[in-house]
């Protein structure tokens, strides 16, 4: 399975970044070894001073598709979760400024924390308006809605299968709104779908 990350999808995170809006999806990827299930602690890792948490909608992919037309892009996900794209934002920069390839600050091992529970799409009556939010230390930090996406998720779905075949079991980071900010040993994270608790996990 992928794990596909999409980059710069809300407004707000993007002019937090000091960057413009995208004309079209930016996606990335990170390896199966990056995720981290059960809400097992996630451990801050020894390369970084400066891990940043990005709370995210998640989209699983059931069949497999590619060249995906965008109005059948629906077809082609049943359940939406949520997850954390954890970013060593200090190693990043430092790439950004080398002018390289920064997979070393989202790839690493255990940077996608996701929820066990992904809820079937039916629950929801728009996709396009799902709320959800991250609470660090029993405050919340993040919150948005999926209607503020700049490309929706069947924009993402298609895009992405122009380039690469999605296949079952695949998930899509559909991207993170504005909030982000550091993690450090010993805080406690909860991503929340409409008020659901569905990630509960500490940082050792």
């Amino acid at each position: 399975m992928k794990i596909i990350c999409v980059a710069k999808n809300y407004l707000e995170h993007a002019r937090e970044m000091d960057s413009t809006a995208p004309s079209e999806p930016v996606f990335f990827l990170k390896p199966e070894t990056a995720l981290l299930r059960n809400n097992e602690p996630f451990y801050y890792p020894e390369f970084s001073n400066e891990v940043h948490y990005e709370v995210e909608l998640v989209v699983r992919i059931n069949k497999m598709g590619k060249h995906i037309p965008v109005q059948f892009a629906h077809r082609y996900y049943d359940q939406i979760g949520i997850g954390i794209d954890f970013t060593a934002r200090d190693v990043q920069r430092q790439l950004k400024k080398a002018g390289l390839p920064w997979s070393k600050a989202k790839a690493f091992d255990f940077s996608a924390p996701v929820g066990n529970e992904f809820l079937p799409k039916t629950m929801f009556s728009d996709v396009q308006n799902i709320n959800f939010r991250l609470d660090l230390n029993g405050k919340t930090v993040q919150k948005g809605n999926s209607s503020q996406m700049i490309f929706s998720i069947d924009q993402l779905i298609s895009y992405i299968s122009q380039f690469i075949t999605l296949k079952m079991g695949d998930l899509i980071f559909t991207g993170t709104p504005s909030g982000v900010g550091p993690i450090h040993i010993g805080d406690r994270l909860q991503a929340y779908i409409e008020n659901r608790l569905l990630l509960d996990f500490e940082v050792k």
